[in-house]
């Protein structure tokens, strides 16, 4: 399986980004989907995650209300709405795959990070 992140960038406060994940080699429909992000010298955190059903989701507290994650089976995609982005949202952001509920430890593949940037 591998998975392709696109979508970071710069932004000023209050604005927003979509970050994109395309899986290949493997159903999406078969695994939880999610994002986890990384601040400099701190441990990857969890963001937001979804059941591979959509019935569920799962949001860290701090991006709750701001964030929304969606996924597209048949695209093998999955989307990470940003709104009202904050500078302390500023970090690499990784999506990935795994069982329900997605953890870090519960996670099976990592995309690549891609970088977000809000400035104040």
């Amino acid at each position: 399986v591998q998975l392709q992140a696109s979508g970071g960038g710069l932004v000023q406060a209050g604005g927003s980004l979509r970050l994109s994940c395309v899986a290949s080699g493997w159903r999406v429909g078969s695994y939880a989907l999610g994002w986890f992000r990384q601040f400099p010298g701190k441990e990857r955190e969890f963001v937001a995650a979804v059941s591979w059903s959509g019935a569920n989701t799962h949001y860290e507290d701090s991006v709750e209300g701001r964030f929304k994650i969606t996924r597209d089976v048949s695209k093998n995609t999955q989307y990470l709405q940003m709104d009202s982005l904050k500078p302390e949202d500023t970090g690499v952001y990784y999506c990935a795959l795994g069982n329900w509920p997605l953890t870090r430890r519960a996670a099976r593949y990592w995309g690549q990070g891609t970088q977000v940037t809000v400035s104040s």
